[in-house]
């Protein structure tokens, strides 16, 4: 058997889609990178429930959306990719008004709904390449909006009370950062958040999100395999701005480079690999570090093993 094919899993309970032997670099927007050793592609919310039940509690687990902020070394990767950004996509307006949307929703999708439904507050998701889960993750934003601003609260999934509905204050909430409270130790997943929103203008706020994305396509290397923005920027700073003084802009490492377009871009011209991407991003730090006495930290995730 192929075991990059496609397989049903034949255990009556479950509907989703297992692979083995996946190659990342097809699931990842730098298209780089190694192979996980099994990928599980749920049906819905229910059906991913029922998988994660059946994994031992040591079970390596990476939730994957649109693979937009995320490096896989080229040794790969041991464990289980859970790729949810085709399986929870439910989005729905509550009755107190609060948005729901599974950790699966893109946030230009997300966007797009805040809008039809006439509450603002929403519009910069539509700058950001990813899904909900990976947002609530590290905190994502972009044209001075975060995603727990506008968070009131969000369901987990963990391996002992199953579901659980956490609030902000459970959290430590920084710029690009997020973790649980001390004393909290359980690994957890996300599959869900209600977002508390304003009132507001539907017209209004489609053209904001036209004007957001226009401004995204003029400043943004999209034509090119990238991860978004791979520094956080420093207090009072800009990492683009930093990277560029240092004289890095369009610098090469294999077939990654320092976009021309954005200094705080890593674009793939086509044959990079996760060691070339990684060693660019370590150069980067020390260039910088070396020239302006100022550390850039990676806001993108490097996960697996080296070659």
């Amino acid at each position: 058997m192929n075991m990059n094919e496609a397989t049903h899993l034949d255990t009556a309970s479950l509907r989703g889609i297992m692979r083995m032997d996946v190659d990342m670099s097809r699931y990842t927007s730098w298209r780089a990178g190694g192979h996980v050793e099994r990928m599980y592609q749920p049906a819905d919310l229910a059906d991913l429930v029922c998988f994660l039940k059946t994994l031992p509690a040591n079970e390596p687990l990476l939730p994957v959306g649109l693979g937009s902020n995320l490096l896989v070394r080229d040794g790969g990767l041991r464990g289980t990719v859970l790729l949810l950004h085709a399986a929870l996509t439910e989005l729905r307006l509550e009755q107190d008004g609060t948005i729901y949307a599974q950790a699966g929703v893109p946030g230009a999708k997300l966007a797009r709904f805040a809008a039809k439904h006439n509450l603002r507050g929403a519009e910069f998701f539509a700058g950001i390449p990813g899904t909900v889960g990976g947002m609530l993750a590290m905190n994502a934003g972009c044209y001075g909006s975060e995603t727990w601003n506008v968070a009131d609260k969000v369901q987990v999934f963990d391996f002992i009370e199953y579901f659980t509905i956490r609030e902000p204050r459970e959290y430590e909430i920084g710029y690009r950062h997020l973790r649980r409270k001390a004393g909290a130790d359980a690994h957890e997943i996300f599959v869900g958040a209600w977002f508390k929103l304003e009132p507001g203008d539907g017209e209004v706020s489609r053209k904001e999100i036209k004007s957001l994305l226009g401004k995204r396509i003029s400043s943004q290397p999209l034509n090119l395999p990238n991860a978004g923005s791979v520094f956080r920027n420093p207090p009072g700073d800009h990492a683009a701005r930093l990277i560029e003084a240092s004289g890095l802009k369009g610098k090469k490492t294999g077939g990654a480079q320092v976009s021309e377009k954005h200094a705080n871009f890593i674009v793939n011209l086509g044959g990079a690999t996760a060691a070339d991407i990684e060693d660019l991003i370590h150069e980067v730090q020390s260039v910088v570090q070396q020239k302006t006495g100022i550390t850039l930290h990676p806001e993108v995730r490097i996960v697996g093993e080296y070659k």
